[in-house]
């Protein structure tokens, strides 16, 4: 799945976001003095301030410099750690590198954001950062998944630590998306075991699209797909319980129609057994 780094609106509040926490300047800021040794010879440059090289950080980003920027966030960040300077640096080294499309070091650094500063009013945006990272590297569904599955995780933490923020309602946009993709995942495997007979792996496969993902377009192909392989099995109340569920949730889908047409050629009808997992998996979800 090819995905664009973020909507027009995402990316105009990650500069407004910017823009905010470059004229949030602390009060006050403790800087770090002069340290020297014994010797004269021996004596260390004393530390910029950190104001200077954390502006100078801002214009290289505001210029597209996004490498220059993050050297001189991470001076920042070396020079003077325990300041409210050092922990904006974090934040922005995350938004340099993800604007730069360097996800796997915004990974890193937002990550490291988060943990060091977990209440910090800004790490919302440092885990949807992390979580947009993910998301941006998530490939075609013919490829493994585990990108789509880290972005998903690191969205839901989103949502679920800060669902009164701005973050979270984007979150649960790109959550929905995840879903459809590793449910896709799921329907073209279990459409390769399907092709080559092996009813038992397909259904295996299209189980777990209808048990987690039935919130997704994939949800009528796969009970018409549970109804085609259980016919194969000839476990014939199975394939009537897909078929009864798919006609009563979507019935003008076009796999409701083939899926009819498949249980009534073989003489049954469809109908619902209560008991069968498919039933369980639907009760009070869909419908």
């Amino acid at each position: 799945m090819r995905t664009s780094s973020a909507t027009p609106s995402a990316r105009r509040r990650g500069f407004r976001f910017a823009l905010a926490l470059a004229l949030a300047t602390p009060a006050a800021l403790p800087l770090a003095g002069c340290s020297y040794f014994s010797s004269d010879k021996d004596a260390l440059a004393p530390d910029e301030p950190a104001d200077k090289l954390y502006n100078e950080g801002l214009a290289n980003l505001n210029a597209g410099s996004y490498d220059a920027a993050k050297k001189k966030f991470a001076e920042v960040d070396r020079q003077h750690p325990y300041t409210d300077w050092g922990r904006k640096a974090i934040l922005m080294t995350t938004f340099a590198n993800y604007r730069a499309g360097n996800y796997s070091e915004a990974i890193t650094s937002g990550t490291r954001y988060v943990q060091l500063h977990p209440t910090s009013q800004d790490a919302a945006y440092a885990q949807y950062l992390v979580a947009m990272s993910y998301y941006n590297e998530v490939p075609d569904v013919s490829r493994d998944q585990e990108r789509t599955r880290k972005a998903l995780a690191t969205f839901d933490e989103v949502v679920r630590r800060w669902p009164d923020s701005e973050y979270a309602t984007e979150s649960k946009k790109r959550i929905l998306i995840a879903r459809d993709q590793l449910a896709g995942k799921e329907m073209q495997i279990g459409r390769f075991y399907l092709a080559r007979r092996d009813y038992t792996g397909a259904i295996n496969r299209f189980r777990v699209v209808v048990s987690q993902y039935q919130q997704t377009r994939h949800i009528e192909e796969a009970l018409f797909r549970l109804t085609e392989a259980y016919m194969a099995l000839g476990i014939t109340g199975e394939a009537q319980t897909a078929a009864a569920i798919l006609g009563h949730n979507f019935p003008d889908s076009e796999w409701y129609q083939k899926s009819y047409a498949l249980v009534t050629n073989g003489g049954l009808t469809p109908q619902e057994n209560s008991g069968s997992w498919i039933s369980r998996a639907f009760r009070g979800v869909v419908g």
